[in-house]
This record gives C-alpha cells, sequence and structure tokens, in this order.
C-alpha cells in the first residue's frame, strides 16, 4: 500500500506507534522488511513456526487438500486450525495431514455448553495431536458474562490438562478497550478470573497493538509487552501479525510493528503466521510470513 506521506509525517506516525528508525525504514519499503536482518543473535526456531488456517480460508474453501499441500510446501511445519475439518472426522484430516508432512499442533475452538460436546472437542485434538486448544473469540458489555465465560474456560482447561493438553484464550483489541464499568475491561476480568495453572494466553500482536492505539498510549509496542508481562497467565502462543499505517493488518514484515523489540522481550512456543486480509493473495500472505519468521532477528 502506498500512503502518499512526506517524511515528518511518517515520523510522527512511527513516533506514535513505538517505531524505532528500522521498523520505519520497513514501514516505508516492504522489500526492506522482506528481509529482516538485525544484530540479535536469536532466531525463530523453524519447528515453532505455524499458520493460522483463517488466513487463507477462500483458498480453503476451493480446494482444502491443496491448499494444505502447498502451506507443507512452503515449509510449514504446522498449522492451527479453523473453520473445522472440511467434510473429514478428525482422524481422517489427522491421516491426510500426516501423508503431506505437516501437523495440526493447535486449533481455534468455541466454548462448549456440557460435557458429552466438550469430550468430544478434547477427544478431537488428541485424535489430531495437537499440544494447544484456543479460544478465539468472546466479545459482551457484560462483566457478569465474561465473569461466566472464565468459569467455564477454567472447567474446560483442567479437563484439557487431564488429557494431556494445553488451553489458552486468543485476544481482539475490545478487551483492552471496552469498559464494563468503573473502567474495568474485559482484560481486567479475564486476567484476574482464569486460572494461571490452567490457562494461557495466545497473544494477537496486531490486536494488542491496536488495543493500546484505541487507549491513546503513546507506545503501543509497550503496551503489548505490558499486556505480557502483567497477566498472571503465561503466554505461550503468538499470532503474528502486521499492520499498516491507516490500520489495516499487513502482511508479515510490510507493516509497522516491531516484531523484533516483542520477540526479544517474550519467547513463545509457537509463532503462528496470520493476516485477515491478505495484501494480494492469501498464498503470498503464506509466504511472506514464513519467510519473514525463518529471516528475522531479535
Amino acid at each position: 500500500m502506498c500512503y502518499g506521506y512526506g517524511p515528518s509525517r511518517r515520523s510522527l506516525l512511527a513516533a506514535g506507534l513505538g517505531l524505532g528508525a528500522g521498523a520505519l525504514a520497513a514501514a516505508a519499503s516492504p522489500a526492506a522488511a522482506a528481509t529482516p536482518h538485525g544484530n540479535g543473535g536469536h532466531r525463530v526456531p523453524p519447528d515453532q513456526i505455524s499458520i493460522q488456517l483463517w488466513t487463507v480460508r477462500d483458498d480453503l474453501s476451493q480446494n482444502y487438500d491443496t491448499t494444505l499441500a502447498y502451506l507443507a510446501e512452503i515449509g510449514y511445519p504446522k498449522v492451527e486450525l479453523a473453520l473445522g475439518y472440511f467434510g473429514r472426522t478428525a482422524q481422517q484430516l489427522r491421516a491426510f495431514l500426516d501423508g503431506i508432512g505437516i501437523r495440526a499442533s493447535s486449533s481455534h475452538d468455541g466454548l462448549t455448553t456440557d460435557a458429552a460436546a466438550l469430550d468430544t472437542k478434547i477427544n478431537n485434538a488428541l485424535t489430531l495431536g495437537q499440544s494447544f486448544m484456543v479460544v478465539p473469540y468472546l466479545n459482551s458489555t457484560s462483566q457478569d458474562e465474561w465473569k461466566a465465560w472464565a468459569e467455564r474456560m477454567n472447567v474446560e482447561a483442567a479437563a484439557a490438562r487431564s488429557a494431556g493438553l494445553r488451553y489458552g484464550y486468543h485476544n481482539h483489541a475490545h478487551e483492552f478497550t471496552t469498559d464494563l464499568g468503573g473502567g474495568r475491561t474485559p482484560w481486567d476480568v479475564l486476567t484476574s478470573e482464569l486460572d494461571p495453572r490452567l490457562v494461557h494466553l495466545e497473544i494477537d500482536i496486531y490486536w494488542a497493538v491496536t488495543g493500546g492505539i484505541g487507549r491513546g498510549v503513546a507506545d503501543p509496542v509497550r503496551f503489548t509487552l505490558d499486556v505480557i508481562r502483567r497477566a498472571p497467565q503465561r503466554v505461550l502462543q503468538f499470532h503474528v501479525k502486521d499492520r499498516h499505517l491507516d490500520g489495516d493488518m499487513a502482511d508479515l514484515g510490510t507493516g509497522t510493528i516491531d516484531f523484533r523489540r516483542i520477540f526479544d522481550a517474550h519467547r513463545v512456543k509457537e509463532y503462528i503466521v496470520e493476516n485477515d486480509t491478505p495484501d494480494v493473495t492469501p498464498r503470498r500472505t503464506s509466504e511472506v510470513g514464513y519467510r519473514y519468521l525463518r529471516k528475522v532477528r531479535f
């Protein structure tokens, strides 16, 4: 995308987003961001790179098998499931993924309302060989509803833990910006009510940064790091999603978020590529994201 901002405008925006000079240059030059060589000695371990299948949902709806095979060809060792199994059982999907050399290590699944549905969710995750199961989205302006959801998540997480699975919650921006009364936010409720021994966090970096911007903070990356540091729950997964200056989602390394700063401050078990609105095509977004995570140093 091209914004037509002059240098002073870009500098002002970069300061507001907590960007350094290198990140500002990357934002202005996507080609530079695509080769993120820094001075750091650390890299994302290749076996910890994944992709959220929501990114390629349009391709999946046209040809599920070909799309998954393409992700394996790019080099992804893992995927995070979304949108169901596209007509397969969990066992059939596991056989297919094994055949193309890719693993479903995590999934986005809604809350269940009864023991039978929870058993099915857990058994499917075990059949697929997952390590994680994550609640992807909840939204309400009722504090009592958020408390009830947290209570249910603790129940599900205890059952998941007994089965050898890790259970997490994935944020958007509204958890940080919705006032439930007296300045208390959904994030305040969740982090106080979710059992840190049972529930971990899957921090979506784009949405945390966006939440910080929505709250008017001077440094949204610092806000994101504070979210990570202050939560009693462990942060075990990242959704690595970039952000254009206009707020739109961006292919990794072509936007404004200083991922090196975040990765250097906190290491996770999975770095999951995602872009809800691919800049060119879902496949191109997948390629750019994988290459970025393989090259970034921090």
